[in-house]
């Protein structure tokens, strides 16, 4: 009964199941040793977004964004937290469980994707966040210019996930390997993170940017992405060429991160 459950070894029945097994225990540790739990994911983002609210609409004068502009920020906010954790696990996706890597027979790219799916859960444990925020301003709003409109724009939020997983599995596939390969990898990604989140259109879109900027922009594989997760609220925001980037280049890298994967699979278990 347990093996018709889980599949004969080398299955991709039996393969999923580990993944499941693992990203469930992730899970189980985030959320046990914690006093809060689960809330975490949900006051994590709720402090990032009411921080950056602040700074940009009652401190500094902003130009860039839409209205109602809370909700502009954290469509795109809670997907970057998905995409800041993954990355940053992916440099110590086997330094963490060297032991398991080595000893068990299961293929070694589940030690990426369990990332992808535990952290990927979260993003979904935090959309509340966003629902709060959808809420109160249908609540409290009089200005009908600044009232949300959730339109068939939601129908890309699948389509904005499935795209986003796919480009976190080819950057795991990438990034674990050579961070077992190269030490200072680790440091360096980090740094690359914090920068990066300032060439994201985050808290502003890919049209806001000047001349040029804008072109450049476009290339960031997140850009099309986060335009997606903006859709449901802000359909205007549409831009089919930095939606044709994102699909190319999370495609790109996906097949470069598995070719690496391949390639530096046997010297890293002799790294560990």
């Amino acid at each position: 009964m347990r093996g018709s459950t889980t599949g004969a070894p080398g299955t991709p029945r039996r393969y999923l199941h580990s993944l499941w097994l693992l990203s469930a225990r992730d899970l189980k540790v985030r959320y046990s040793t914690s006093m809060l739990g689960y809330l975490w994911s949900v006051l994590d983002p709720l402090v990032m977004s009411a921080i950056y609210w602040f700074v940009f609409t009652q401190v500094f004068h902003r130009d860039v964004g839409e209205e109602p502009y809370i909700v502009f920020l954290i469509s795109a906010l809670l997907p970057w937290v998905w995409f800041n954790a993954a990355v940053g696990d992916f440099t110590r996706a086997f330094k963490k469980d060297a032991r398991l890597v080595r000893s068990t027979a299961i293929p070694r790219s589940i030690w990426v994707n369990r990332i992808v799916l535990s952290k990927g859960m979260e993003y979904l444990f935090s959309l509340p966040v966003l629902v709060l925020f959808i809420v109160v301003n249908l609540l409290i709003e009089k200005n009908p210019d600044q009232v949300v409109q959730v339109g068939w724009g939601v129908l890309w939020l699948p389509v904005a996930i499935l795209l986003q997983t796919v480009l976190l599995v080819g950057l795991g596939l990438l990034i674990a390997p050579l961070c077992v390969m190269y030490v200072d990898l680790e440091r360096t990604t980090a740094l690359i993170l914090r920068a990066m989140f300032y060439a994201t259109p985050i808290i502003y879109n890919v049209t806001d940017l000047p001349g040029i900027a804008q072109t450049l922009g476009a290339f960031n594989p997140l850009a099309g992405i986060f335009m997606l997760y903006r859709m449901p609220f802000f359909p205007e925001q549409w831009n089919p060429f930095a939606l044709m980037i994102s699909v190319l280049m999370s495609l790109f890298i996906l097949v470069l991160g598995a070719w690496v994967f391949r390639r530096l699979e046997r010297p890293v278990l002799k790294e560990l």
